[in-house]
């Protein structure tokens, strides 16, 4: 019981201290009782309006200004390369478009055997003339997040049964990272 009262007492004394930092207090007309203050009143009017400015930003002033700088990033000829690359990377580890899903093992060295930790990033490449065994395949490098593709046989690639996330962290971190 002990340890629920002093969560409680603690919570309402962090209450009280943030509500009086503010500079509005909210009272609430209750017939009989005379100026009934209920402590976070204020606290929640300013999350409230904070909610408020930061959908209208974001709506009105960020989403216009990221489309007009990334119009004119897409149409400059050497800053177009840089930025769409940069960002189709990024997108693939966190975006909508995430590409590093389906981790694999790349053998790069048959005798003595040697493999490499690399994520499928496309399955099929005919459609840049190569035949269908073949795969491209993106392999990480350690303490960063730069990498190399590759193009391998599929018969090259062994399947890793984890997640895409807990496999790229791995690679990442040296191999130190638990799975």
């Amino acid at each position: 019981m002990v340890p629920a009262v002093v969560t409680f007492y603690v919570v309402w004394l962090a209450v009280i201290w943030m509500d009086s930092l503010l500079p509005i207090k909210i009272t609430i007309p209750v017939p009989g009782v005379e100026n009934l203050r209920l402590p976070g009143l204020g606290i929640l009017v300013i999350l409230a309006v904070i909610t408020f400015l930061g959908y209208v930003g974001t709506r009105f002033v960020r989403n216009p200004f990221f489309a007009v700088f990334e119009s004119v990033m897409e149409r400059t000829p050497l800053l177009k390369v840089i930025y769409s690359s940069v960002k189709d990377l990024i997108e693939a580890f966190v975006g909508e478009k995430k590409r590093f899903t389906q981790p694999v093992l790349v053998t790069v060295n048959a005798n003595p055997s040697v493999q490499r930790v690399g994520f499928v990033t496309e399955t099929d490449l005919t459609n840049i003339g190569l035949s269908s065994d073949r795969m491209a395949v993106y392999l990480p490098f350690s303490y960063g997040f730069n990498g190399q593709l590759v193009i391998v046989e599929a018969s090259q690639v062994t399947k890793i049964d984890a997640s895409g996330t807990d496999m790229m962290k791995f690679v990442i971190s040296g191999g130190v990272t638990d799975i």
